[in-house]
């Protein structure tokens, strides 16, 4: 099932997987990152739809098949505008009542974020790939950046000291760091480069938010940052990454110390996105967490 949720004038595309019912698991929302990337990376997750649970999919407002803004600044695209979003969208599907929320590296900002807020039916919260805090991020992002091959990091560097970040010779070299870090697979599924392509296409929010690169982080929500606050999350929480993520394990231990309810996984062979590099134990570990907090 696809549709669009009315949103502030605009609106959100969504995709469910599965029929949403009030007798069945609770139904899981996913968070994709970016800021302004778009849902497809995530489909994978769509294997978690098998028992019965629906799995829903969107693209947050600027990016895919949902509303494009690109005259819009940094005064428009902020985290609560986002948060908003995704409360309008629970509440359009009728199932803010009861649910999981799973946030992909930005969305798990986002879906700190929505925690926070303490949404009644929130049953668990998933954070894949994220950190509690960006500058804490962007710290270890240009820490692994360090190993890079030297001139692989003289690209990075000139092209940044010289504001041409939009050149084809600084992407090839941020491809570099995004195998090693982003994606280990060697051919990357159709979904993560489509996903990828349409930031290129649209690069409004990821600029606007982040900037040109996830080292190279200029944007809005450059100061982000949840730690102070994540005592406050009262929900089950599970915390999964790679042992080669660019959201590295340490960024993982303010989120399992910080928040009163965890449990952790870290997956060995893989770094972003480990719901492609280890799909089955990716989800054999949220499926398991999913059925033990319905």
């Amino acid at each position: 099932m696809t549709g669009y949720a009315e949103f502030d004038g605009h609106q959100t595309w969504y995709r469910v997987v599965g029929e949403l019912r009030p007798d069945g698991p609770a139904p899981l929302v996913t968070l994709h990152g970016g800021p302004g990337a778009t849902h497809d990376y995530l489909l994978s997750l769509a294997d978690l739809a098998r028992d019965g649970r629906a799995v829903v999919f969107y693209d947050q407002l600027g990016n895919g098949n949902s509303t494009h803004l690109p005259d819009r600044g940094a005064d428009f695209w902020t985290v609560e505008l986002f948060v908003r979003e995704l409360a309008n969208l629970l509440d359009h599907l009728g199932i803010a009542g009861r649910n999981h929320v799973l946030g992909q590296s930005w969305g798990g900002f986002l879906a700190q974020e929505h925690a926070l807020t303490h949404p009644p039916g929130l049953r668990s919260l998933i954070l894949s790939n994220t950190a509690a805090s960006f500058p804490a991020f962007v710290k270890e992002a240009n820490r692994l950046r360090a190993d890079l091959p030297p001139e692989v990091e003289a690209t990075l560097r000139r092209h940044e000291e010289a504001g041409t970040t939009d050149a084809p010779e600084y992407a090839e070299a941020c491809l570099v760091f995004y195998g090693r870090h982003v994606c280990r697979l060697e051919q990357w599924p159709p979904e993560v480069t489509h996903s990828f392509a349409m930031i290129e296409e649209d690069p409004t929010v990821y600029h606007t938010m982040n900037g040109p690169s996830e080292f190279h982080v200029i944007g809005s929500i450059r100061d982000w940052q949840a730690t102070d606050r994540l005592p406050e999350i009262d929900v089950p929480t599970l915390v999964i990454s790679g042992r080669h993520d660019e959201a590295t394990p340490a960024l993982q231990e303010p989120l399992v110390a910080g928040i009163p309810q965890t449990e952790q996984v870290i997956l060995e062979q893989s770094s972003h996105m480990p719901m492609w590099e280890e799909r089955d134990a990716y989800m054999a570990a949220v499926g398991d967490w999913l059925r033990r907090h319905d």
